[in-house]
């Protein structure tokens, strides 16, 4: 029997560079990508309490341009882009007619008329043709992301790893705000985003991809500890933040998630009829007394009735808090702080009560930039 020839894993511009430093390389959305460095538990804790750099070259970015590209992206994305300002941008999901969500993204205004959507990699090529479906003749869509590169460089002292790279002080970039930047003459975009709780920056290669390079190395020999995508899930997990193929996903309904920021009910968009139907569940946030972490899919229980509530879609050991947290839906009914439950795991039950997200409130995404400057 003839067996089927295996899908060759894409591989970033770092990957030498991964293997050099000794990474646990798996696969990821098709990529060859590290998992960590040194240990989950210090990359961790080195953006928490300094700065980690993370590859993330493996996004997708997407341009949509031309006057109607506005009105266009209002209609496709949940969130409100006509008050985007160039220099901005803005957190947002792309729903099906049924509600659910495609896929969740960050929009930048680069200029009045010129978008950038920043997408996940596995749901890239799916975004590609639902957008281009979706335009009117005077809008026209672009994806750039085999000729882009992108960096993470998150934490407390990500400011000053930025200054010393750039070699001036960064202007005071407001939270979700972003500029042009050069490095080495070369031109980046600097973005005061990231996925960890901590405050920090995305860095952007559109000149070259191979740009990332020179700017990974001299970020390791500024002081900044490289990160796997094992910590980038621990942090963004303790942040609440949702990920996609876990707690967003095509047959869940946008409004469950709790991303109410990130949905505007007050104008048409695809989906949004759908949407309004929704929260019959809701997404909450589980601790756990003890270090044992749910997974995927586990039953979440009510106690006194021994119930099926909910499921929970991310779990893991917060490093943070010194114990176990999980993310799920639970019926809207059940979704209530301080409410016991259990987690029915392949081998044991797991005590925990719901509580409000973040699990973990120390972080600095939010505080003025000029605090670190």
């Amino acid at each position: 029997m003839n067996e089927k020839p295996s899908r060759t894993l894409l591989r970033t511009p770092l990957y030498n560079n991964h293997v050099s430093l000794g990474a646990k390389m798996a696969p990821f959305a098709g990529y060859e990508m590290p998992i960590s460095y040194s240990g989950i538990i210090r990359e961790h804790e080195a953006c928490r309490k300094s700065a980690a750099i993370f590859d993330t070259c493996h996004m997708g970015e997407i341009l949509v341009v031309g006057r109607a590209s506005e009105s266009a992206l209002e209609n496709l994305l949940t969130c409100d882009v006509g008050s985007i300002r160039d220099g901005r941008c803005r957190y947002g999901m792309m729903c099906n007619e049924n509600g659910g969500v495609l896929d969740d993204l960050v929009v930048y205004r680069l200029e009045p008329q010129k978008f950038m959507l920043v997408v996940n990699a596995s749901t890239r090529h799916r975004d590609v043709e639902w957008i281009a479906n979706h335009l009117a003749a005077d809008a026209q869509t672009e994806d750039i992301s085999d000729k882009t590169a992108k960096l993470d460089i998150q934490g407390p002292a990500s400011v000053s790893l930025i200054n010393a790279l750039l070699g001036h002080h960064i202007p005071p970039i407001p939270f979700f705000g972003f500029v042009w930047c050069a490095w080495r003459g070369r031109r980046i975009l600097l973005s005061r985003t990231g996925y960890t709780g901590e405050i920090g920056f995305e860095v952007y290669f559109f000149d070259d991809p191979a740009d990332s390079v020179g700017f990974w190395n001299d970020a390791l020999e500024a002081g900044a500890t490289p990160a796997g995508l094992g910590a980038r899930d621990t942090l963004r997990l303790e942040a609440g933040l949702p990920l996609y193929g876990h707690e967003l996903s095509e047959t869940r309904n946008a409004r469950d998630s709790g991303c109410r920021m990130a949905i505007s009910l007050a104008k048409p968009f695809v989906g949004r009829d759908a949407v309004m139907a929704g929260g019959k569940e809701r997404l909450v946030g589980i601790i756990l007394h003890g270090r044992s972490a749910a997974r995927q899919g586990d039953a979440i229980i009510s106690p006194p009735s021994g119930e099926n509530i909910g499921a929970v879609t991310s779990g893991s050991f917060a490093p943070s808090l010194g114990c176990a947290v999980a993310l799920g839906y639970v019926r809207a009914p059940d979704a209530v702080v301080g409410t016991t439950v259990e987690i029915a795991g392949t081998r044991q039950r797991l005590a925990g009560s719901i509580v409000s997200l973040p699990f973990y409130r120390g972080g600095t995404a939010r505080r003025n930039i000029q605090t670190f400057l």
